[in-house]
């Protein structure tokens, strides 16, 4: 299956040689129709748009869009001093690299959803904060910042509009933390980058204490299209109750690894056998991680499940990222969850004992076990740690509990696997000379 049939508005520009499009092509196109159309309207117009088209954040939680904005303060409510835009271009989580086709091969979509959302809730001043990685990316949205002002686009008067927008790209500081938005924000005021207590949110107290709003890219690059062409027509798009189109990925053993924009709901079989092209040869489909490494394995038995926030969520998981990691029965269960585990523990701030201890403890319990020095009551440890590090509350952020995910679900599915572990004092698949 192909998606020539398909209404593909966050890829239309993406080329086959993903050369990025420049300004007067992305015009061609269409581009800055969007913007036209939201400076035609007030911001409450415009607000009033995004929630009817229920456009969900792209990044995790799936919260509506419409409704996070509504609780940033307006007119005299706002008090004096910036407001703030911040897109999370810091895309860190495992298994996930959706940003960085969108940014690399369409830059303009993003700046021009920047803009629209800037000025719904009334933002003078956008930043981009970038994963330090992404030097082609940076580069780029720089260039295209800079042939948007000199186009009327930012700056001052925008469209003579009366509208004034400043935007800047900066380069993150490289840790997966910087990923939660109030992190992101402590790192964007030159501080570590620790999550910070919540309420205050940072709708009413974000970057320098000022009403402040964070979305990812894909959520933002949804925005001029909604207001061009419509709440019903983004609701139109999905296959299921959530609107819009959404861009899926697949890494692992599959010939065809990659990322696709298809309907919101398409099948999880779909996107694995359709457009990932099935399984490698020699290699069967043990488990997969739907939204990147952070959540819940999903087995064989939910692979006709729509790939919706809701179906997810009931079946045990979450779609997070809509990036999905493929587990075959050529790798090795504890293993795999290990890796996975070393990485959030390097990945913690430190600032809460649950994550900064649990995290390294439950690593080097993973480790005991997969290298044959592992005990029957390493099982009932493991238990311990995800119920307690798992729980919302016990710690500062979620990146303790969203690392516990894997964990929890792979005992649930693959608890022979560790205990071939622990009886036989070795990794199985070693013996056998697979991952």
């Amino acid at each position: 299956m192909n998606t020539n049939g398909l209404e593909r508005p966050l890829t239309r520009n993406v080329r086959e040689d993903h050369s990025p499009t420049d300004l007067a092509t992305y015009e061609a196109n269409g581009g800055y129709r969007g913007l036209r159309t939201a400076l035609a309207l007030s911001p409450a117009d415009c607000l009033q748009v995004l929630k009817d088209s229920n456009l969900r954040g792209r990044g995790g939680a799936g919260f509506p869009t419409g409704m996070k904005w509504s609780f940033v303060p307006m007119g005299e409510a706002a008090g004096e001093g910036h407001k703030y835009l911040i897109c999370n271009a810091d895309e860190m989580e495992p298994g996930t690299f959706k940003y960085r086709l969108l940014l690399e091969c369409d830059p303009h979509q993003l700046i021009e959803g920047m803009i629209c959302a800037a000025y719904t809730i009334q933002a003078d001043v956008a930043y981009i904060f970038i994963r330090a990685e992404y030097h082609l990316a940076a580069r780029l949205l720089r260039e295209a910042i800079t042939a948007c002002r000199e186009q009327g686009y930012l700056g001052r008067d925008i469209l003579g509009s009366g509208y004034d927008l400043e935007m800047h790209v900066h380069s993150s500081a490289g840790r997966y933390i910087c990923g939660e938005e109030t992190a992101l924000i402590s790192s964007l005021e030159g501080k570590r980058a620790n999550p910070r207590a919540k309420p205050p949110f940072p709708q009413v107290s974000g970057l320098w204490g000022r009403p402040t709003i964070v979305n990812n890219v894909e959520t933002l690059c949804n925005v001029h299209h909604i207001l061009e062409r419509g709440a019903d027509w983004f609701q139109s798009l999905g296959l299921t109750g959530d609107a819009g189109t959404k861009l899926y990925g697949v890494s692992g053993r599959v010939n065809n690894p990659g990322c696709w924009e298809l309907p919101m709901g398409t099948p999880v079989r779909t996107i694995i056998e359709d457009y990932a092209g099935g399984m490698e040869d020699g290699y069967s489909l043990r488990g997969f991680l739907p939204g990147g490494g952070s959540t819940d394995f999903l087995v064989e038995e939910h692979l006709d499940l729509a790939m919706d926030y809701d179906t997810i969520g009931k079946a045990g998981s979450r779609m997070g990222t809509g990036t999905m990691i493929i587990l075959d029965d050529k790798t090795c269960p504890v293993g795999f969850v290990k890796n996975l585990t070393e990485f959030f523990a390097r990945e913690s701030c430190g600032f809460c004992t649950p994550c900064r201890d649990g995290l390294p403890w439950s690593a080097q319990v993973l480790d005991d076990i997969e290298n044959g020095r592992g005990l029957p009551e390493d099982m009932d440890t493991l238990a311990r740690q995800v119920s307690f590090i798992g729980a919302i509350g016990n710690t500062h952020c979620a990146l303790a509990p969203g690392a516990m995910e894997p964990i929890q679900s792979a005992m649930k599915y693959f608890r022979e696997d560790f205990e071939r572990h622990i009886e036989g004092k070795a990794c199985p698949w070693c013996e056998e000379g697979s991952t």
